[in-house]
């Protein structure tokens, strides 16, 4: 007798067994993809990136599964996963994936997996293998991934980057529709640190500005206590002009005073003159000389 599995009893691997990249030039080509669409959609909520995770597009048969290198699925939540278990996640299939060719891909395993992807609702399927900067793209046409025929300057309508084969070999170039290219994390780290050290410099002009600031107000300070010094030194000197003023004035009417005071003086000594000559005259007519007595 034959006894069929519960759904509850189905195990769905979260590995397969093999590594991710099978050298560091195709490692660092995943993370680089996978970093780029995870920074590219980090503020949009709805949009769950995965690198090298499991996808079951079918509940019950765990034998049905792929892990493509990079995948992106619109309208389901980031968070973490174990592995994508499609009907867990309201059926919704990645719309676009990624697969970084190693040596140890075989031709028939590659087309396999393009199989699977465009059985399963895959909407875009990007190829490239580093070693050979081929790169290779399908778009899905009814129930098919229709090959494109050109990848330079190709634009993926879903992920609005754009592909570029640059330099003298036509090594693979992604650029972000702001014009930034997918980096590297060597380049990310280096960006960091460009970055950091731009806003330590920034710190730094402004820990300087605010010294100059400071500075400029103790001197400004320095030179409103100088002008209250000298405004002050000012009001001194008037009030010391004032009373040498009225020094001078008080001396000036002490002279006019002492100047009337001799003009009375001498009116005086006029008046005694004549009245001592009036007496003098009237003594002569009477015979009396003064000499004689």
């Amino acid at each position: 007798m034959v006894h069929m599995l519960r759904q509850e009893e189905i195990v769905y691997p979260e590995s397969d067994g093999k590594p991710m990249a099978e050298n560091t030039k195709q490692f660092q080509w995943i993370v680089t993809i996978e970093g780029g669409l995870e920074e590219l959609f980090e503020q949009n909520p709805d949009v769950f990136i995965a690198g090298d995770l499991l996808w079951y597009p079918v509940e019950g048969d765990p034998r049905i599964c792929a892990a493509p290198d990079a995948m992106v699925i619109f309208g389901r939540p980031k968070g973490h996963r174990r592995s994508y278990r499609q009907w867990v996640e309201g059926g919704i299939a990645p719309q676009v994936v990624f697969e970084v060719l190693s040596p140890g891909n075989k031709a028939d395993e590659m087309a396999l997996k393009l199989g699977f992807y465009e059985d399963h609702g895959v909407e875009e399927y990007y190829l490239y293998d580093p070693d050979s900067y081929l790169l290779e793209g399908w778009r899905r046409n009814g129930a098919e991934l229709v090959s494109l025929p050109e990848m330079r300057g190709w634009v993926s309508p879903r992920l609005g980057i754009r592909f570029e084969l640059d330099g003298p070999e036509g090594e693979l170039r992604i650029y972000r529709p702001d014009g930034r290219p997918f980096a590297t994390y060597l380049e990310v780290a280096a960006q960091r640190r460009h970055q950091q050290q731009r806003a330590e410099l920034a710190e730094q002009q402004v820990q300087q500005e605010r010294q100059r600031v400071q500075q400029e107000r103790q001197r400004v300070q320095q030179e409103r206590q100088q002008v209250q010094q000298e405004r002050q030194r000012a009001e001194l000197a008037e009030q010391q002009i004032e009373q040498e003023r009225q020094q001078v004035q008080q001396e000036r009417q002490r002279a006019e005073l002492a100047e009337q005071q001799v003009h009375q003086e001498r009116i005086r000594a006029e008046q005694e003159r004549q009245s001592m000559e009036s007496l003098l005259a009237r003594l002569r007519a009477k015979g009396i000389e003064l000499d004689s007595m």
